[in-house]
């Protein structure tokens, strides 16, 4: 049975990976405390539930002093020279995009298609978080045919992410904490917090109003977090459910959808969202670390007044 368990394996064996070609890196101003962190956060894959919570709480403090204090850097990497590059993107073309490609299509076979295969008496999935057990599947899958039609090794690869990986640095990870946040927050009652507060402060016999509130709740609660997945646990709780659902009779499946796609629309401005915003920025070598923000405000704005009259007219049908 594949489970999320192999693959959080597999993840912590390949971060082991690249914490070992970096310490070897001597171009790297700090090789040591770069491949610490990938190392330290490479260990927590593969043995955080072995390890007592205390434990687990140092490697995070430590893991954060390392890339608060400038901890990580870039080094050299085996690179093609440009030519060649060229001459390879010239030889492959459109080809260079079917790993990529593969990645979705591989999450819904196995997701959809094949979640109930069985091997005998055994699932060939696990039957907990069966998307996230697909997703590294297909990771795997985009990687091995990404190795064929290059012509490189699997070794090459993890030399080449290496680089990306440095490129981004701590902002690799931070789309997972502040995922992980969300929960936080909700199990610590932030969303009952944020009813409270709302009743305070609006109208909430108003349909409109409310709608308003959850709307822009959902957008600017994920500028601060980054993450539309860490807004939506507390601002469904504190907005959505009690104010929309159970008091307005709202639809709890569309309005559900229209509040993250409001939230999406936060993540189109804030740099929190460090993997759609900064990432490009950097890897792009951009001059203003904010370009990409700059370019979506203009489409952001505009999508969160849709979501607000599409949540409106649609919620309550």
């Amino acid at each position: 049975m594949i489970t999320l368990q192999l693959i959080y394996w597999l993840t912590g064996a390949y971060l082991l990976a690249v914490a070992a070609l970096g310490l070897r890196d001597r171009h790297n101003p700090r090789r040591h405390t770069t491949a610490l962190f990938w190392a330290l956060l490479g260990l927590m894959f593969l043995a955080a539930e072995r390890l007592p919570a205390a434990v687990v709480g140092i490697v995070v403090v430590a893991l954060a002093c390392l890339a608060g204090f400038g901890g990580l850097a870039r080094g050299r990497y085996d690179e093609p020279a440009d030519d060649a590059k060229r001459a390879e993107a010239t030889r492959l073309g459109n080809r260079l995009f079917w790993p990529a490609l593969l990645i979705p299509g591989t999450v819904v076979l196995f997701a959809v298609v094949l979640k109930d295969l069985r091997l005998g008496e055994v699932f060939l999935l696990g039957r907990e978080q069966t998307t996230l057990v697909a997703l590294g599947i297909a990771c795997v899958v985009a990687a091995v045919a990404a190795c064929r039609l290059t012509r490189q090794t699997p070794w090459s690869a993890v030399e080449q992410s290496r680089r990306l990986i440095d490129a981004v640095g701590w902002a690799a990870i931070l789309p997972l904490l502040l995922a992980t946040l969300g929960g936080v927050f909700a199990a610590a009652g932030v969303g009952e917090a944020v009813a409270e507060l709302v009743q305070l402060a609006i109208p909430v016999d108003n349909r409109f109003v409310v709608i308003l509130a959850y709307a822009l709740g959902m957008a600017l609660f994920t500028m601060v977090m980054g993450n539309a997945f860490a807004a939506f646990p507390v601002m469904t709780a504190g907005i959505g459910l009690p104010l929309l659902v159970q008091l307005h009779g709202a639809d709890a499946a569309p309005l559900a959808a229209i509040g993250m796609l409001s939230g999406y629309c936060g993540t189109l401005l804030t740099p929190m969202a460090a993997n759609f915003n900064l990432v490009p920025a950097a890897l792009l070598e951009l001059k203003d670390p904010n370009a990409v923000i700059r370019q979506q405000v203009a489409t952001a704005l505009p999508l969160l007044a849709c979501n607000i009259v599409l949540m409106y007219f649609i919620v309550f049908r």
